[in-house]
């Protein structure tokens, strides 16, 4: 039996945990989640955690947004730096690792049971090979899992920066829109995000220019991702409905690419905050149809698997499997 600390952290929250792993089984021994703006760094939240327990534990792996280099991180959407050597301080272990969080979280999905997943697509039941997984919360992360003939391996990517491809009339006015707010560039996360539904509902403010007065105009800029996907659930709003509906096609559109650019034959997973509340809409055909709209490749993406990840702590299984996998290592060699 090997204890670890394992930590998913993202913008809004840090969620900390001690798992207890051995024969492949990983048994929670205690949580707590932070939020994350209101500490200066990841290291204050590991010894506000550590502080007063005796966890002992024997590694420790952090799953944190933006690219990792040697056991360093600049956190997206955070003025953070992260490194190694100060978590391991202060967890009081010897080495502590980081992974980028959809890294962890794809390490996360060998964990998973058929219930901690919703089928959005059969695709081929004999499907193998490479996997992929996309998340939208507060930014858009994507990890691919490579097929090395025995297991799936993760590796991270920073996909979700990649350049906003925009279709059709409406969506290339919402890509000017977003030029000119984000000065120049206009990335997938601006448009498949929590913020990048709020950027769709602002656009479409804009665009639709609703017979509204001043007052319930400003009442509509200060709308929430909570908020636009209650009012659209609810029937409540138009607008909050189309940029729903916009946000459910982006999402299946960059998931197809992103099958594509992967190879992802072995099936793409649907992870993040967002999805496992929307499952009835990215159900519906305008999700999948913009997953399959890739002109010639649409057979080659009509047998791939799409999966919903609705178990919400599989980034800190993930970042707990990894540790526990070095840890041994470490053991034995």
């Amino acid at each position: 039996m090997i204890r670890v600390l394992s930590g998913d952290i993202g913008g809004t929250n840090a969620r900390l945990a001690v798992y207890d792993v051995g024969d492949g089984a990983f048994d929670r021994v205690d949580s707590e989640t932070y939020p994350s703006s209101e500490y200066d760094s990841l290291a204050d939240i590991v010894r506000t955690f550590v502080q007063g327990r005796n966890l002992d534990v024997t590694a420790a792996c952090f799953g944190v947004p933006g690219p990792v280099s040697e056991g360093r991180a600049e956190i997206t959407n955070l003025p953070w730096v992260v490194e190694t050597d100060s978590l391991a301080a202060a967890a009081d272990v010897a080495r502590a690792f980081l992974l980028n969080d959809l890294e962890a979280q794809a390490y996360g999905i060998a964990c998973l049971d058929e219930d901690d997943l919703v089928v959005l697509h059969e695709g081929e039941p004999s499907a193998g090979g490479n996997a992929a997984l996309i998340a939208a919360g507060t930014g858009l992360g994507q990890a691919g899992l490579y097929w090395d003939g025995h297991e799936l391996r993760p590796f991270a990517c920073e996909g979700g920066h990649a350049s906003f491809a925009p279709t059709g009339e409406l969506q290339i006015e919402l890509l000017e829109f977003l030029s000119s707010r984000f000065g120049g560039h206009v990335s997938w996360e601006r448009v498949v995000s929590g913020p990048g539904l709020v950027n769709l509902h602002d656009f479409l403010i804009e665009y639709r220019r609703p017979e509204s007065t001043p007052e319930e105009v400003e009442q509509l800029r200060k709308a929430r991702p909570a908020l636009i996907t209650e009012a659209a659930a609810e029937n409540a709003c138009t607008l909050c409905q189309e940029a729903v509906e916009l946000f459910v096609r982006f999402y299946g559109a960059e998931a197809g690419n992103l099958a594509l650019k992967l190879m992802a034959t072995g099936g793409v997973y649907i992870g993040g905050g967002i999805a496992p509340k929307i499952v009835d809409r990215l159900s519906q055909p305008m999700f999948l149809e913009a997953f399959l709209s890739k002109g010639r490749m649409r057979p080659l993406l009509q047998e791939i698997p799409i999966r919903v990840i609705v178990r919400p702590q599989t980034a800190l299984l993930g970042a707990a499997r990894y540790a526990a996998r070095q840890a041994e290592r470490a053991a034995s060699g």
